[in-house]
């Protein structure tokens, strides 16, 4: 058995695993694979369980076939065998569950400063959260959402963003210049994107005092400086929230937002997976193998700008060149808009 990194949005997971002559990952099973542990009722997490018959098919005198296993569990899964390295996201079905649930997802992710914050700690106030990344001309619009998230402050309201960056190195400096005070948080391993099916930025989505999704994935932004080019208004975007938190009044009702809400598609959560592993491989040196995947992701979701452009500084491509724009077009003749504006 050899040592395989495990990508799954936690830091330092490791695998006992090696790819038997048949080109199957297979792990030790007298080890936890993605949080799991063999049992005599089956693999065991917490309460839940998947009984041996289940997995019958998929243990050998090998070990455990890793990548089928993670399918039962819920997991999508992509492997560089070269590196001996393994990511994983949820699967769309978990994440539909997640998204149509009573309460938002919560995730964790750090500040700026590195501590550690989940979204569940804003619960008693309306929240906005504001998806952006330093790759985004949204990232010029830091300062309006701070001046709205002070003007609100007072109803009962928060701004917290989220930089769609792998490091928060990158976002740092356009809060200092925009001189932020709300919370800034950094999706540096893509988990706050994947609970709420972000696709491209400036994303936005409103949680109620009880952390309901009331708004669901919506583009909006807070400035018009490239209002010629993304066609949404900021007044009426600013007007929307004044209603909400003032009035009582997301503009959407149950039913609405659940038609409007957006829900990955399989593809989607393959192309997470891809790039994760890709961005992991970037940074650890493998520009070859991680251009693959970074290739990979994309042709699972092509709509997917997010993953697709806050790849491009990985790859050394200018995110607001020639291929970004190259990229727009692509969409555009495929009928994909790159902005989903609600009603």
């Amino acid at each position: 058995m050899e040592i395989w990194t495990l990508l799954d949005g936690t830091a330092g997971s490791t695998l006992r695993a090696h790819v038997d002559s048949s080109g199957t990952l297979r792990a030790d099973p007298a080890q936890d694979v993605f949080g799991w542990h063999r049992s005599a009722p089956g693999w065991c997490r917490g309460d839940a369980c998947i009984p041996h018959f289940r997995t019958a098919d998929l243990e050998t005198d090998d070990g455990l076939d890793v990548v089928g296993f993670a399918a039962l569990a819920g997991l999508v899964t992509a492997l560089e065998p070269e590196t001996r390295t393994l990511a994983a996201v949820p699967d769309a079905a978990a994440r539909r569950r997640d998204l149509t649930g009573a309460i938002a997802p919560d995730v964790t992710l750090p500040t700026l400063s590195g501590e550690p914050i989940p979204l569940s700690s804003f619960r008693g106030s309306k929240v906005a959260l504001v998806f952006w990344a330093s790759w985004c001309g949204c990232r010029y619009d830091l300062g309006a959402w701070q001046e709205r998230h002070a003007a609100l402050a007072s109803a009962g309201f928060t701004v917290v963003t989220i930089a769609l960056d792998n490091d928060v190195a990158a976002a740092a400096p356009w809060h200092a210049e925009a001189g932020t005070t709300h919370p800034a948080l950094v999706d540096v391993d893509g988990v706050a994107a994947d609970a709420f099916d972000v696709v491209n930025v400036p994303t936005v989505v409103w949680l109620d005092e009880d952390g309901r999704i009331v708004r669901p994935q919506d583009s909006q932004t807070a400035t018009d400086r490239f209002r010629d080019w993304n066609h949404l208004s900021a007044e009426a975007s600013g007007e929307a929230l004044r209603r909400w938190v003032t009035d009582d009044d997301p503009g959407l009702t149950p039913a609405e937002v659940r038609e409007h809400l957006r829900l990955p598609s399989d593809d989607d959560q393959r192309a997470r997976a891809e790039t994760r592993l890709a961005t992991w491989l970037a940074a650890a040196g493998h520009p070859d193998a991680a251009e693959r995947h970074f290739t990979a992701a994309a042709a699972a979701a092509p709509h997917n700008v997010a993953l697709r452009r806050g790849a491009m500084p990985q790859r050394g491509i200018d995110p607001f060149g020639d291929e970004y724009f190259r990229l727009a077009g692509e969409l555009a003749d495929a009928g994909v808009p790159l902005h989903r504006p609600l009603p």
